[in-house]
């Protein structure tokens, strides 16, 4: 027999996501006009709807609304949704990655990305490698390169969308030092990207068939045939599809479709979806013939229906509050400033930049926010880290999120 929603089924996962998305954006524009990021708002949602607090002072409301573990067939429903929104997102976020722009900065760009990556990911893989009691993993040799490969990965990726609105706000994006930070970021998020999805593909949970090399290969395969001959077939069907079909709802259809399709290949090599969806975002992001109309409808639309879903999600899977450890939080807060502050500085000015200004594009690129937050998702959902250490990364995205916007303009007021 065949299961499907029953009435009330429908019922409550109708009601789940109406409250996710009417208190995410009600907390979220409060929070706008005391200039807090739009996900802190979401965030927040979903702690006080989560087992944090509504599951600890109603749990009998929480666990109707939310049934995560007393209703299988809303809990896969609702898992069904919150896996495609991060895809969404992770699409939204290639399309933000403009490979010209990397090129165009040249040398600076690159010195500085290479140095805030390689020395973020040396100092957390070395500290999860040679001291992982620190973050309470008990575990054997395999496992512990995997995580202290997903902590690395942790500390050296970037959120371009904060980064690049942070810039916005304070009238730094076209300058020379925005520019850099921008080009910085997006190779980071790139290369960031990339390696986590290997990482996931190798981790021993997985049921994985494919040997490391063929996994290897399927990587570079599919990134180098999508960011050359599918970005020039899609630079070629663009100006068609935006004349001759409906506008907006052909591009859009077309463009999420893609997405789509993308990540059901690389999830179907076991490779993780979210990297199909990276990559098909670059590659229609970083087209010519893609209208900014288009690009902001499907913006849009991805950030105001997906992006609060999956946010405020993360609070009803976790308790905040029984996971939060002070250590973790602080060893991996000290990592991430030590660790991005030095390697962007000192790659920033081997590129050629006054010490104010190398230091000034490390805080910028010291902004975490959603990025680090969907990598924590992914990585828990794995297997790969704890409930506490994914609480000290969703607290560590925050902290250096806000951080980033005063401590940029200190170092380019000072300059001046």
């Amino acid at each position: 027999m065949i299961e499907k929603l029953s009435h009330n089924d429908l019922v409550i996962l109708l009601l789940a996501i109406s409250t996710m998305l009417i208190l995410s954006r009600i907390v979220s524009e409060l929070g706008k006009k005391m200039k807090l990021p739009m996900v802190m708002g979401e965030l927040i949602v979903g702690i006080c709807l989560g087992p944090t607090v509504l599951g600890a002072i109603y749990p009998n409301a929480y666990n109707f609304i939310f049934p995560l573990k007393t209703n299988p067939h809303v809990s896969i429903a609702l898992d069904g949704i919150f896996s495609l929104s991060v895809i969404m997102l992770l699409f939204v976020a290639g399309m933000e990655v403009q490979l010209s722009v990397v090129l165009r900065q040249g040398k600076t760009a690159i010195f500085t990305a290479l140095g805030s990556m390689i020395i973020p990911f040396s100092t957390g893989f070395a500290v999860a490698w040679f001291f992982p009691q620190i973050f309470g993993m008990a575990m054997d040799e395999k496992h512990r390169m995997i995580f202290a490969l997903f902590l690395g990965i942790a500390l050296s990726i970037s959120a371009l969308p904060v980064i690049a609105r942070i810039l916005m706000d304070m009238n730094l994006f076209k300058t020379n030092v925005g520019m850099i930070i921008i080009a910085a970021a997006m190779f980071n998020d790139l290369i960031g990207w990339l390696f986590f999805s290997f990482v996931l593909s190798i981790d021993g949970g997985s049921s994985t068939h494919l040997g490391l090399g063929y996994t290897v290969m399927y990587i570079i395969a599919f990134g180098a045939f999508m960011l050359f001959i599918g970005r020039k077939l899609i630079d070629r069907a663009l100006p068609w599809i935006q004349t001759k079909l409906s506008w907006p709802g052909g591009v859009l259809a077309m463009s999420l479709g893609l997405c789509l399709l993308c990540a059901a290949f690389t999830e179907s090599i076991n490779i993780h979806a979210i990297l199909g969806a990276f990559i098909a975002g670059i590659a229609i992001g970083d087209s010519v013939q893609l209208r900014e109309q288009a690009r902001d409808i499907i913006h849009q639309f991805v950030t105001n229906f997906f992006a609060p879903l999956f946010f405020v999600s993360i609070g009803l899977k976790v308790n905040f509050i029984d996971n939060f450890d002070l250590k973790i939080v602080l060893v991996i807060l000290v990592l991430a400033y030590v660790g991005t502050v030095l390697g962007a500085t000192g790659g920033a000015m081997l590129g050629g930049l006054k010490k104010r200004n190398a230091l000034a594009v490390a805080f910028g690129l010291n902004a975490r926010g959603a990025m680090e937050i969907i990598l924590g998702t992914l990585a828990l959902n794995a297997g790969l880290i704890t409930q506490p250490i994914f609480v000290a990364l969703v607290i560590m995205a925050l902290v250096t999120s806000l951080t980033s916007g005063p401590l940029i303009r200190k170092f380019i007021e000072v300059e001046k």
